[in-house]
């Protein structure tokens, strides 16, 4: 269903002839018309899900190009965002990015507010926490099947995030600093709201018949009770920037490397101690056959440097400029695709992501300018610095509980999954994303399409 209508999406979209991105202005086609002033382009949304119900909403993103003397860098992005469905879970995004506002200063700020009534949670440090896909399958034996939702919780996050960047050395190295406020709102899944509508037989178990991962993890005291129910931190972010890509949505050659530290004092957070991480990404890009075939890769390494970063605030990957509505990982679609989001969570991890990408044909229509690319893919990450539990584990005193049903120590290694993608770009710059991956291990589940923009870096 939601590849239909992703689509439908894009068919409307064509059909608007607006132009929604930034590109390297050297490819620009000679035929081009110029953008000046104001532009927008408003796309709906809309999509079902068996729990969460019906998806309504749009977004609405406005560009100003001034006279058109810098086309098609834009002076001003604002982005809007308002999406939700009908159980509960929803997205409300408002963003907004410039180079001209500070002078000399790329300014980029993100306030959002995002519930999830069924969010993932598989337990910490990968391989370790057993992960059984049966339990959540409706189909299996009454003797199997537990939840849909066994590996779900309620997490409702705002954030309001502010980066900036300027010269440091020329226009390739850049300074970075930012300022990240965060609030969680953590819980057990709202069954009732969820069962609302739906008939006996396919209603879920209530939290008291079938608890989830989440409440089992509660009350065997692997989450502290004080970060439980939530709770808000601030982060301070400074670092550096390295980029000589030649062109951001799609580089052929470059490179664009990172690193970022951050500290959240625990007086500018809620019961929250004081806690230092540090992020280190590289990418490097390759042309093998000019504007057609490019490898591309990224590796990545973030690590909790001390103090305890809350669960609900481990999946967040660092990154220098935030551009979609989550950072969010390990596994999923913004790092390892095929595996199910939040599957590898640690208090370090380190990723790649491998891709050769081809653009196999290039083509006119609607007076816009187009290209299909085909890309092969191999992505892997894996927990460096585990999530100290074991002998909180040992220590469970739960009639029902079996170990090994729900860990094993020792086993954790990289996490490997593979696939394909389709690209489908106007003018270089917006560009409608298509990838199926397949996780190697079946302890990772069996695999996940993704329907987004961009490329995944």
């Amino acid at each position: 269903m939601k590849a239909s209508f992703y689509l439908i999406l894009l068919i409307l979209f064509l059909s608007s002839k607006v132009l929604l991105a930034q590109a390297d202005s050297t490819q620009l086609n000679p035929k081009e018309k110029i953008k000046t002033g104001w532009n927008f382009g408003v796309l709906p949304a809309v999509s079902y899900d068996t729990d969460l119900g019906f998806q309504y909403g749009g977004l609405v993103n406005l560009y100003h190009y001034g006279d058109g003397s810098r086309y098609p860098q834009y002076n001003h992005s604002l982005y809007f965002e308002a999406s939700a469905y009908t159980k509960g879970s929803g997205l409300y995004r408002f963003a907004y990015d410039s180079d001209k506002l500070i002078p000399n200063v790329q300014l980029t700020l993100d306030v959002s507010y995002i519930p999830n009534q069924a969010y993932n949670f598989f337990g910490f440090n990968g391989y370790e926490a057993v992960y059984n896909p049966e339990w959540e399958d409706d189909t299996e034996p009454p003797d199997v099947y537990k939840s849909r939702v066994f590996y779900r919780y309620k997490n409702k996050m705002f954030r309001f995030k502010t980066d900036f960047q300027g010269a440091l050395s020329g226009e390739k190295i850049r300074w970075i600093a930012g300022f990240e406020f965060y609030n969680f709102q953590s819980g057990s899944v709202n069954i009732d709201k969820l069962n609302k509508g739906k008939s006996e037989d396919d209603k879920l178990p209530s939290i008291e018949e079938q608890p989830g991962l989440y409440d089992k993890y509660v009350s065997w005291g692997l989450i502290p009770e004080n970060h439980a129910n939530g709770g808000s931190f601030t982060e301070l972010k400074a670092g550096v920037v390295y980029d000589s890509r030649d062109n951001k949505p799609n580089p052929m050659r470059g490179l664009w490397s990172e690193i970022i530290f951050v500290v959240a004092p625990s007086f500018l957070g809620q019961d929250v101690e004081t806690f230092t991480q540090l992020s280190i990404t590289h990418r490097q890009y390759f042309t093998i056959i000019r504007k057609k075939l490019s490898f591309v890769y990224r590796l990545g390494y973030q690590t909790t440097l001390s103090g305890e970063v809350p669960f609900y605030a481990k999946p967040l990957i660092l990154t220098s400029m935030l551009r979609g509505a989550t950072n969010e990982g390990l596994g999923g679609k913004s790092n390892l695709r095929g595996i199910p989001r939040g599957r590898v969570i640690g208090d370090g991890v380190v990723y790649g992501n491998f891709e050769f990408r081809w653009k196999f044909l290039y083509a006119r229509m609607f007076k816009q300018n187009f290209y299909f690319g085909l890309n092969v893919f191999s992505d892997a990450g894996r927990v460096t610095k585990f999530v100290p539990i074991e002998d909180k584990v040992k220590a469970i005193d739960d009639p029902g509980f079996i170990e090994s049903e729900y860990f094993d120590f020792g086993t954790e290694s990289f996490h490997v999954a593979y696939g394909l993608g389709l690209r489908i770009a106007m003018n270089q710059n917006f560009i409608i994303a298509f990838d199926y991956g397949l996780a190697a291990d079946k302890r990772d589940g069996t695999g996940g399409l993704y329907i987004g923009l961009n490329y995944l870096f």
